[in-house]
This record gives C-alpha cells, structure tokens and sequence, in this order.
C-alpha cells in the first residue's frame, strides 16, 4: 500500500520516454481515464537522455502512488524496474516501443496505451522474477526482466539503424543481425550454479527470463517470468554451415544433442570471455566486457496487469 490517506483516492505515476509517446493527446487520455476510474489525476514524469527512467522511478516512489506505470519501450521498463525491484509498489506496463518483449510475454495490450493503462487501473498484481547482473566485476549491478546477451546478439543492438526501426519495427533488427552473421568466435567459460563450467568458442551466451523476442520466436520455450530459474543459451557455431545447426539446435526436437546451441537452467551463472564482447540488457547495448556474472533475485517484482 502506499503512503496515502486510506480515503483518498489511489495514484499511478507514469514515467514516459517522450520519444516514443504518441503525442499530447496520450496524455489528456490518461489524465480522463483515471479521473473515470477514480484514480487521482497521474503524476507525469518524462525520461530525458541522461536520466532514461531510474530518477522518475525514485521519484514517483517518495511521492507514495500505489502504482508506476512503465510508458516506452524495454528500456524504459528495465530503468523502472530496476528501482521497483524489492519493494512493494507495483510495476504497470504501457508499451510505446518497438519490441515490448516484456508486455508481449505477459499478454499485455500492445496495440492501444489506453486499453493497457485501463489493465493496470483495473488489474490484479503478480509477482516476476529479475534477473540481477554485473559486468566486469562492477560493483554497479543492474537488473533485466526479459533478456541479456553478450556477443552476436548485442551487436545486433548496437547497430540496429534507428531510422529502420521507426520505419521497419523489429525487422530493423533481422537487417542488422544479417548484416552481424560475419565474425569470430570467441573462447568462453559458462558456469552455471555450483556445475562444472563447460568451455567453448562463442559468438554469444543469452541469459532469458522469458521465452519469447521478436517476431513471436520463442527461443527459450521453458521460460518463465516466475518459475524461479533463468535459462542460457549457448551459441557456438562451427565451420562454414554452423548457423545451420545453430538453428537445428534452437528450433530442432533435440535440445542440447547439439553444441551449436546448448540450454542450461539456473539460478546464477558467470561468464568469463577471452576478448571483450558487446553487452546488451533488454535490448539496449550497454558496453563491452570479459566478464559477466549473473542471479536470480525470484519474485522480486511485482506487475500489475
């Protein structure tokens, strides 16, 4: 509950990435959507560059609202909920960017803002797992609720063209991972747990906390965003055909028979890198590094929808 007088009405805060908001309007829409719902009128906090979510978070938690409604993409909702993470005011999910693989997951509206922000007002809350991680033994650690990756699929974020994406949408990042298929592998070292650490060459390691990214493709089908384990993917393509058996080893009926592609289940992991690679959370690239190390915080989030 939050620090409101119990005969007051209840309070969202929407933290909204300007750059993806569809205009004035959305938010005269809101503001009318609460005052129909009897919510109070929303305290509206918009990201800027150098503050995408974290300080709006922080913000709309020591105004006390009973509820913080992520408005962007994945990014502006990994910065919410890196703040909401181990508390107990709720997460609310209005998606306005390209992949909204979080709201996908969930089963969230993703076609009309308002339709979701009227899921949330009038919603039940449920509790998520965070993944919580550190690069380069930083003592910064930062959460993600869908996806990382370093390697392949974080360059692929970072040279994703952002023109393509306002035109394409998530066939923008198709483009650019084309475009990323060329390159070298890199010597890894995955542990998992307390397991014997598996060593191979690399062109990325993709922790999931869900199943399904872009374009529908679930490429972990036993994730969970709360069933209290993380999944790993291992991609090790070998040879001039080994995206081949990568694919048969993601998409194939026997899973792990390959080492293109390996799963593994956790509740931590650590990976340590030769070179340095790309490092992407949600989506967003967030830097280079050697290593990464990696746990499960379940349960600590909690989403109303």
């Amino acid at each position: 509950m939050s620090a409101q007088n119990a005969s007051s009405p209840r309070r969202a805060a929407v933290v909204i990435n300007p750059s993806k908001s569809v205009g004035p309007e959305l938010r005269a829409s809101l503001i009318r959507l609460c005052d129909t719902q009897g919510w109070a009128e929303p305290l509206w906090l918009e990201t800027t560059i150098e503050d995408p979510g974290v300080g709006q978070a922080r913000q709309a938690l020591e105004a006390g609202v009973d509820v913080v409604i992520a408005a962007g993409g994945d990014g502006t909702v990994r910065c919410v909920a890196e703040v909401l993470a181990g508390t107990d005011t709720p997460l609310g999910l209005v998606p306005l960017g390209t992949g909204n693989l979080l709201a996908r997951n969930m089963g969230v509206d993703i076609s009309d803002p308002v339709s979701a922000a009227y899921d949330v007002l009038n919603g039940t809350e449920r509790t998520v797992d965070v993944i919580r991680c550190r690069l380069n033994r930083s003592e910064e650690e930062n959460v993600f609720l869908v996806m990382a990756g370093v390697g392949y699929d974080a360059a692929i974020m970072a040279d994703t063209v952002d023109v393509l994406k306002d035109r394409m949408g998530w066939l923008a990042y198709v483009e650019a991972g084309i475009r990323k298929l060329p390159g070298k592998p890199v010597r890894a070292t995955i542990k998992v747990d307390n397991r014997h650490p598996v060593r191979r060459r690399i062109r990325s390691v993709m922790i999931g906390n869900c199943g399904r990214i872009m374009g529908g493709i679930e490429i972990f089908p036993e994730a969970k965003i709360d069933d209290g384990v993380m999944d790993l993917l291992v991609l090790a393509p070998r040879g001039r055909f080994g995206w081949l058996g990568v694919i048969a080893g993601i998409f194939g009926r026997k899973k792990n028979k390959r080492e293109s592609a390996e799963y593994f289940q956790g509740k931590t992991a650590e990976v340590t890198l030769e070179l340095d690679e790309e490092f992407q959370l949600d989506g967003d690239h967030v830097g280079t590094g050697k290593h990464l190390a990696i746990r499960l915080d379940p349960g600590a989030l909690k989403v109303r929808a």
